[in-house]
């Protein structure tokens, strides 16, 4: 009677985690991602700001400099939260988003009040979000389940 072999460790492994991408998309998109987005962000807050007047060179000064503040901490906190506790991690995209939805809201003329009170309203669901996430994934020593 004929048995299949047992299957290694290793290909258990890769059959629960595929990797779709190769090395270089995912250099690629750790490089491109902060810049598309950062991108994005500056021209919304360069429109908000703007109220939909005519476009300035300070209008696309303020876009570009909005967009590489954005790029770059966009950039560190993807590489400096992962290596922090769940809690602090959360924590970390909890003060990103909220800063950067109540920055943009500020931009349409909003009172500072109602800008907090929305950074602080989409960061406590984006805090929520990720800790769920993170708790769900995570042993208590922080490294992945499965």
């Amino acid at each position: 009677m004929a048995h299949a072999a047992p299957a290694s460790r290793r290909m258990i492994t890769q059959r629960r985690r595929p990797d779709v991408f190769g090395p270089r998309v995912h250099a690629a998109v750790k490089v491109g991602l902060p810049v598309v987005l950062g991108l994005v962000y500056g021209f919304w807050a360069a429109a908000n700001q703007r109220h939909g007047g005519p476009i300035t060179g300070w209008n696309l000064l303020f876009g570009f400099v909005t967009a590489l503040v954005f790029a770059v901490l966009f950039a560190a906190v993807c590489a400096l939260a992962p290596r922090l506790p769940r809690e602090l991690h959360a924590l970390c995209w909890f003060v990103f988003s909220g800063c950067a939805v109540g920055f943009l809201y500020s931009q349409t003329g909003a009172s500072v009040f109602s800008s907090s009170g929305l950074g602080l309203l989409v960061g406590a669901a984006v805090l929520a979000m990720v800790f769920y996430r993170y708790y769900t994934h995570e042993d208590a020593e922080g490294r992945r389940i499965g």
